[in-house]
């Protein structure tokens, strides 16, 4: 419950530079009293200024300064909310904003804008709307409930329910769902685009993986050109190395054959040394008859026998010499068919050898186009499947982040549907309505209108009379919706009370009674009055003072004395 104890003003308006100070805690109910523009509703203004930061009136900001003193414009205003002392002191000229809790001066780092929602939402609970439909009623800036906009009316309900909380979690859910449209959005974009990339790529990966495909047929086409070659080489090697044995076989007997050679040029040595000597003792035995060293004379038959032996021998030698030497012919012929079967074989050799050379040479050349196309292939799969797989990595994330707003708007959609006016607002809103119903047939039928008024859950009026007949709330004359007006007053702040969401010990009614209430509706208003004196604190702004005087514990005067405002002594 917000407990009000006192306001004071200065330079506020009409008043001076003098505070004028109210009790809003004296009296259960105070008659405010005085000439027209004595200043008897200022106090309605300071206590909304000091609040709110703007008049109850409609009076521009430039004009609620005192226009004589034109500065030092000053509101206190002090007031309990449960076991918390509450103090606020606004000006202008300077500007001043200060909120007091418990005689403690509330961090001021935020800006004015943030201070006062920190006033309105987390002390007051009330805003401006709601405090001029509960606390005040009939100022000329009034505007009844029944003449609201559904909206407005709505609002008004709401915070009497305390339930603007689901309006305000509808505000903040409104921003959390165009977060969320726009995370989807940006999801599905940044999507779009990766997938065009990963589409993009792919593509240049398969053109490039078509151009290294050519390079490296290409390159299988020379491979395989060597391979013939090589294979061709082979054969040939092959056919070569099939003829060797057979040479070798044959040449393996040339060693033989040269040692024979050697034998038979070595015995036709010594058989030519035999035949010289004994052509030379022939030679001696014809030039010779005598014995040249002891000079005797030598045998003549012993002469012709050696002649005749030795030219024997030297016959049967030259014989043997025939013989050997075409022994001798029949070896070279064999030693140069060798020679011919060798050099046959050394060619066959080179050749081998060079096709070898040709085939290593080659197999270099494949090892090297192989290395070219494994370095080629994993180059170029490494490198491209690194930034694909980045991609698709990069799309799985934006995908899930996709997934968890899609999920989270399937529950912002939950939450939307139940903080929409037909949502939990209209069930909590239904219960009540039977009860406002009530209340405010019952505060009508205590001021002598007997109608039957209905609320429904949109708060459109149906008023039917004895007779059934149904009219409108603009059906009615001035001082028949005076008493709807009231009526609905009395029923908000009784509900409040129920629910304890806007219950206030203050109640301020500017000149009803003057003209919209005839003698019996205000008597009946005034027995509605003493009803709430036990823990209300009542202030009726009236011209009637002389009349109902006797009616009210406290009365306080207005007059105006040199162009400023007082309060009379």
């Amino acid at each position: 419950m917000i407990y009000f104890k006192s306001v004071k003003w200065k330079n506020l308006l009409s008043t001076g530079n003098v505070f004028t100070e109210m009790k809003l805690n004296k009296s259960s109910n105070t008659l405010v009293i005085g000439e027209n523009g004595s200043g008897k509703s200022t106090f309605i203004d300071a206590i909304s200024f000091a609040l709110y930061d703007k008049p109850f009136r409609k009076v521009s900001k430039t004009q609620i300064i005192n226009t004589i003193n034109k500065k030092e414009l000053l509101v206190e205003i002090e007031f309990d909310i449960g076991n918390k002392k509450y103090k606020i002191i606004r000006g202008r000229k300077p500007n001043v904003f200060e909120i007091y809790e418990n005689g403690n001066m509330l961090n001021q780092d935020a800006a004015n804008k943030d201070y006062q929602s920190i006033l309105e939402e987390k002390i007051l609970k009330l805003n401006h709307k709601s405090f001029s439909q509960i606390i005040v009623l009939g100022s000329a800036s009034y505007v009844p409930f029944m003449q609201l906009s559904s909206t407005h009316r709505r609002e008004i309900i709401e915070d009497l329910l305390d339930i603007q909380i689901f309006s305000t979690m509808n505000t903040l859910l409104k921003d959390k769902i165009s977060d969320n449209k726009n995370e989807i959005n940006e999801c599905r974009n940044q999507i779009n685009v990766i997938q065009e990339k990963i589409n993009l790529h792919e593509q240049h990966i398969q053109k490039l993986k078509q151009n290294d495909q050519r390079v490296i047929d290409e390159k299988n086409k020379k491979i395989q050109g060597y391979k013939d070659q090589i294979s061709n080489n082979n054969i040939y090697i092959e056919k070569l190395n099939s003829k060797l044995p057979e040479l070798t076989e044959q040449v393996s007997k040339e060693q033989d054959l040269e040692n024979k050679k050697e034998t038979i040029n070595t015995y036709y040595h010594n058989i030519n040394n035999q035949i010289k000597n004994y052509e030379k003792q022939i030679e001696f035995f014809t030039d010779h008859d005598d014995c040249p060293t002891c000079k005797q004379g030598i045998d003549k038959n012993h002469k012709e026998h050696i002649m005749t032996d030795n030219a024997s021998k030297v016959s049967r030698k030259q014989e043997g010499l025939v013989k050997a030497d075409e022994k001798l012919k029949e070896i070279t012929g064999k030693l140069t068919v060798i020679a011919d079967l060798n050099r046959k074989i050394t060619a066959i050799n080179s050749a081998i050898s060079e096709k070898n050379t040709q085939i290593n040479l080659w197999n270099n050349f494949i090892a090297a186009l192989q290395n070219e196309i494994r370095s080629q292939e994993n180059n170029n799969d490494q490198e491209h499947k690194d930034m694909l797989d980045s991609f698709k990595s990069e799309l799985t994330k934006k995908e899930t982040n996709q997934e968890e707003s899609m999920n989270e708007k399937e529950v912002l959609d939950v939450v939307s549907f139940l903080l929409k006016d037909e949502g939990i607002k209209s069930k909590i809103i239904k219960q009540y309505i039977p009860i406002m119903n009530k209340l405010i047939n019952k505060y009508l039928a205590a001021m002598d209108f007997f109608v039957q008024f209905e609320l429904n859950e949109k708060f459109d009026e149906q008023i039917k009379s004895r007779y059934r007949d149904i009219f409108t709330y603009n059906s009615f004359s001035e001082g028949e919706k005076m008493r709807i007006d009231l009526a609905l007053l009395f029923t908000w702040r009784a509900v409040a009370k129920l629910r304890n969401s806007i219950s206030t010990n203050l109640l301020i009614m500017d000149e009803v009674l003057d003209k919209s209430l005839d003698a019996g509706g205000t008597d009946e208003f005034l027995k509605i009055i003493a009803d709430l004196t036990s823990d209300t604190n009542v202030f009726i702004i009236s011209h009637k003072g002389d009349i109902l005087f006797d009616k009210f514990r406290s009365v306080i005067k207005f007059e105006k004395v040199k162009n400023f405002s007082r309060m009379a002594a």
